[in-house]
């Protein structure tokens, strides 16, 4: 029975290594083979096996020749190799082998450990399987012939490969219509290849252009005399001093001013308070006189000498150009003021950023020297002219400056907004792709099938893109590597357009 069992192990060692093939075919069939024959051809585990079955046997252990030709055809029947995984670990799979991916160590649901899979073990999908012929009788023709190996070459007609292999036919019905395109899950880890679903968003951008403060032209005053007058005493205001409406700037005398008082009492005296006085004090207010000063006159029936000029706003004073005892003739500028609590913000925007500008739109507004501090405005005009030069128009953008604190001719760094304010259908930017005559996405349908979809596309926003048409709320759109995916799309529908017949193929 020992001596039995040992032969036993003696052959299942043959059968493992398939060295009695080898044996076989060197010395010739023969009725028995000695081990030590065999141990010679083995490698250095099996060998070291045998010797100790020979040691235990205490002799040499003839084997007969019918069991090596039975080890050698056993032997010969292919084998899964064993490999022991190797390389950095590539990505982790769902333990049930369902098509759920983590790039980290992640667990299912049920708390089981995903499965590491290696570089050495990801592999590409196996070509698709070979098509099947129409059944007998059926009326299904042959679409063109694809290559064995699933390279993306097809043939009209029936034709054999670089290894002898046959095309295999594509009938109808079996081939995917347009331009899916199907990736492999380890080609996707590779890839990259990424999704969002299309939503709706507020899709805006911001246009940044220079500018600078300017006074509000409607908030700017000039005091003048509207005849020849000589200046009496001037406040004591200079250039820069903030005043305000009503406060007192100057005296002067005027002699037509003074003459014109004069009518006025005279019809005051003869007719009353309530004489029609009216060209009398028509020709008061033409000549500038303020109206506190009419009535002045007319409650005290005295025309002075001198007449006071008030400030008609509050402001800054941005000019004085008189003095005491100066001669001041008809039209003459004696101060120049400004309201700052308003200011505007002229900035210049490019000619091909126009379009993206709108009335009404917000701005932000930042001064070289207010380091850290904003304030907003909104656009109140868009000047109709383009500027030849620079191309540039220039835009009006009402700022309030209730403080002071900004001045004008300071330069600024303008922002304005753009965009719809209502929420649209937008995808990210890098999801389209834009060839200049047409705009294309690529949809992910899941189980690695990607669809390229051509899109009208709208506004353009800082990070996402308006879509007015080809694509619904939801829908997954490919974020990243997106031109890969559409380069072999091309290339499949280009394969197509060439090589599908227009009828039946006849066989060669």
């Amino acid at each position: 029975m020992k001596r039995t069992a040992l032969t036993s192990l003696a052959l299942a060692a043959i059968m493992a290594a398939g060295a009695g093939g080898y044996w076989v075919g060197l010395h010739g069939l023969r009725a028995a083979v000695p081990l030590t024959h065999i141990q010679e051809l083995l490698g250095q585990e099996a060998s070291a096996t045998l010797a100790r079955i020979r040691e235990a046997l205490g002799q040499d252990v003839v084997v007969p020749v019918i069991h090596i030709e039975q080890a050698v055809g056993q032997a010969a029947e292919p084998v899964a190799p064993s490999s022991v995984p190797s390389g950095p670990v590539l990505y982790y799979q769902d333990p049930d082998g369902l098509p759920a991916y983590s790039a980290v160590p992640h667990r299912t649901a049920s708390g089981r450990e995903f499965r590491a899979v290696y570089v050495d073990q990801d592999v590409e999908e196996k070509p698709p399987a070979v098509a099947k012929g129409p059944e007998p009788g059926s009326s299904r023709r042959i679409l063109y012939y694809r290559n064995p190996m699933g390279l993306a070459d097809t043939s009209p007609v029936p034709k054999k490969d670089s290894m002898g292999m046959d095309y295999i036919p594509v009938y109808e019905g079996d081939d995917e219509s347009g331009p899916v395109v199907k990736i492999s899950l380890g080609k996707l880890q590779r890839t990259g290849i990424r999704s969002e679903p299309a939503q709706h968003r507020t899709v805006g951008r911001s246009v940044r252009v220079p500018g600078s403060l300017q006074l509000d032209e409607r908030r700017v005053a000039v005091i003048s005399v509207r005849s020849d007058a000589f200046i009496e005493e001037v406040a004591g205001i200079t250039t820069g001093d903030r005043v305000t409406k009503g406060q007192a700037l100057l005296r002067l005398y005027s002699p037509e001013v003074t003459a014109a008082g004069a009518q006025f009492l005279t019809d005051l005296n003869i007719g009353g308070s309530y004489a029609p006085v009216g060209g009398a004090r028509q020709r008061l207010q033409n000549l500038g006189v303020p109206p506190e000063a009419i009535a002045e006159m007319a409650r005290t029936r005295k025309v002075p000498l001198a007449m006071t000029w008030r400030a008609p706003r509050d402001g800054v004073v941005l000019e004085r150009n008189v003095v005491d005892g100066m001669k001041a003739t008809a039209g003459e500028v004696l101060f120049r003021l400004a309201d700052i609590s308003t200011l505007w913000v002229l900035a210049d925007v490019p000619e091909f950023n126009l379009g993206a500008v709108q009335q009404g739109a917000r701005a932000t507004i930042r001064v070289r020297s207010l380091v850290g501090e904003t304030f907003e405005g909104s656009v109140a005009l868009i000047y109709p002219q383009v500027n030849e030069a620079t191309r540039t128009v220039k835009v009006r953008i009402e700022l309030q400056n209730p403080s002071g604190i900004l001045l004008p001719n300071m330069y600024a760094e303008v922002e304005i907004g753009t965009g719809a304010a209502d929420p649209v259908i937008a995808v990210p930017n890098s999801a389209v792709i834009d060839t200049g005559t047409r705009q294309v996405v690529i949809l992910d349908r899941g189980e690695g099938r990607f669809e390229p979809r051509q899109v009208k596309i709208g506004q353009r926003g800082d990070d996402y893109t308006e879509i007015r048409d080809g694509i619904a709320d939801g829908e997954q759109v490919v974020v990243a590597a997106n031109f890969l995916i559409d380069a072999e799309s091309n290339l499949k529908a280009a394969l197509q357009g060439m090589t599908a017949p227009d009828g039946p193929v006849a066989p060669p």
